[in-house]
């Protein structure tokens, strides 16, 4: 019997209709990133030290520079390694004095207090570490603004998930626009810090499980040869994205303005209800015939092509007559799914580690913050590029699992080669980097085809969940581990990600299969000798003479 992927071969498997629906997707996914970056640009810490009533006045009065005053008013300025006193730290002595003196002020010798009047911070701009003195002993709040979205995305992942899954990837996508664009609005309004910490995560709520649902779409309305390309390009545009957004906070250095201009253009994805389609094989999968014979056919005459007679009129049936559900316990009920969801949730882990890990290890913070930016961003588009050439001639699992190996091996290079060689190790860094990369980009679209279509977006947010279990563990990794020594969590990327890399290799090739509609494809993919049928079988329906 004909599959779906066998109509697609007929009508377009990337024509007009699909190239329409993944150019809308892929602005989506571009405005995913002042999301799941924004910290960057929304909390950048500024240089910054204790605000001194009456320094000002006496500096006047005394003809000093600027550094002649910071040398003379603020502790150890200039010293190495005293960043905490010359920050968070002030003299206790009154300034406003008119005894004091130019020429052998007091305080190297008098004693040290806390910033009772706040802070100067050096800065054109505004940040939340600005406004709401994230600094010194309230540092952690700024942790706590990041790991807060970060929370959102690990509980949103499961519930979204299975949203898309029950109710489908067209409501799932505007219910969440919906949401998270009300939110950003909201947030730019709030005067608090606990008000911006909470909308923080509800947007993380919302707003990955919105990214995630659109890649699925994407993906289920191509045919399999263009599958892998449609899943690399949808995560590119993602990375246009950080450009975009590195410009726009180029030229909106206040917070709160930035915020409302990212979050303002996200109302128009609201017309995707009128632009956007319903996933095929998620209307086939709940045994919703009508529907998803429309949208094919609507699919047909946006391509321009005409529907084979004997395709025309079909029915849609699932093999034992019963709509599927997802469910949680498919995941790891049969011994094929059940390896496959650990060894993707293990590479989900992996990647988030090793990507913030590189980023945070490398210290990306120390130079121009715009431009570090930029080079992180430009990293992502040569991997891109490797996996588009070596995929389709190698296959999914032996370009994914070189790319952890590589990483692994890198940071293990980057560890030993001595501090003095500093653009050897950059080097060597960059392609842990590159190779990290490519390995994240491709545990999302292999993961989308190691699963049946009923349950296809459950898993994927269930294994990418371990994703933000990583990013939430990660700083504590870096900053802990680099107080015994400096390239210690090297150590511990080569282990996680020569690990992963062998673990890839356990997982089936998924090159030119077409998509598992029941859990029964999913096991029996080891043992196919050739494509075999799907589970859903598209019935010619005969008219009465």
């Amino acid at each position: 019997m004909p599959t779906l992927d066998d109509i697609l071969e007929n009508i377009g498997e990337f024509d007009r209709f699909q190239k329409q629906t993944f150019f809308v997707l892929c602005l989506l996914s571009a405005a995913f990133t002042p999301v799941y970056v924004g910290v960057v640009f929304f909390g950048f810490i500024p240089e910054h030290r204790c605000s001194s009533p009456g320094v000002a006045e006496l500096s006047q009065r005394c003809g000093w520079s600027l550094e002649e005053q910071l040398n003379h008013t603020v502790p150890e300025w200039g010293s190495h390694g005293a960043d905490f006193s010359s920050r968070c730290r002030r003299y206790e002595v009154d300034w406003n004095t008119t005894g004091v003196s130019c020429t052998d002020p007091p305080g190297r010798t008098v004693p040290l207090g806390p910033c009772r009047d706040g802070w100067v911070y050096d800065s054109p701009g505004t940040s939340l570490v600005t406004e709401f003195n994230l600094v010194c002993e309230d540092s952690w709040k700024l942790d706590l603004f990041q790991s807060s979205v970060n929370a959102g995305f690990f509980i949103g992942s499961i519930n979204i998930g299975y949203i898309a899954d029950r109710f489908g990837r067209k409501f799932c996508l505007l219910s969440t626009i919906l949401a998270n664009v009300v939110c950003g609005i909201l947030l730019v309004f709030m005067p608090t810090y606990l008000w911006i910490v909470i909308l923080r995560f509800l947007q993380g709520l919302v707003s990955k499980g919105c990214w995630i649902a659109g890649y699925i779409l994407a993906t289920e309305v191509v045919g399999p040869k263009y599958r892998r390309t449609v899943g690399i390009l949808y995560q590119t545009a993602f990375s246009v994205g950080l450009l975009v957004f590195d410009a726009i906070a180029y030229a909106i250095p206040h917070w709160r303005w930035l915020q409302l201009t990212v979050t303002l253009p996200s109302c128009f994805f609201l017309l995707y209800y009128w632009c956007l389609p319903e996933s095929p094989r998620w209307l086939i999968s709940q045994g919703k015939n009508d529907k998803a014979m429309k949208i094919v056919s609507d699919m047909a005459k946006k391509n321009q092509k005409k529907m084979p007679s004997h395709f025309e009129d079909i029915k849609f049936e699932a093999e034992d007559g019963r709509k599927q559900s997802p469910s949680f316990i498919d995941l790891v009920r049969t011994p094929q799914m059940r390896k496959n969801t650990f060894i993707l949730m293990y590479n989900w882990f992996t990647s988030s580690v090793l990507y913030q890990g590189l980023i945070i290890h490398m210290g990306v913070a120390a130079g121009n913050m715009y431009l570090d930016f930029l080079y992180s961003a430009l990293v992502e588009f040569p991997a891109a590029f490797i996996i588009i050439v070596t995929i389709d001639r190698i296959g999914r699992r032996y370009p994914w699992a070189a790319a952890n190996l590589v990483s692994g091996a890198a940071c293990l290079v980057t560890a030993l080669i001595p501090e003095d060689i500093h653009w050897l190790k950059v080097i060597a860094a960059c392609i842990g980097r590159m190779g990290i990369t490519m390995a994240f980009e491709m545990v999302c679209f292999v993961n989308t085809e190691l699963y049946p279509t009923y349950i296809r977006n459950l898993g994927v947010m269930v294994c990418s969940s371990l994703c933000d279990i990583g990013g939430v563990i990660v700083p504590f990794i870096v900053y802990r581990l680099v107080e015994v020594w400096h390239d210690l969590p090297l150590i511990v990327f080569t282990v996680l990600g020569l690990i992963a890399g062998g673990l890839v290799l356990l997982l089936p090739e998924t090159k030119g299969r077409v998509l598992p509609e029941t859990v029964e494809d999913v096991e029996n993919f080891h043992g196919q000798s050739a494509l075999k049928a799907k589970k859903i079988y598209l019935h010619v329906q005969t008219s009465e003479v």
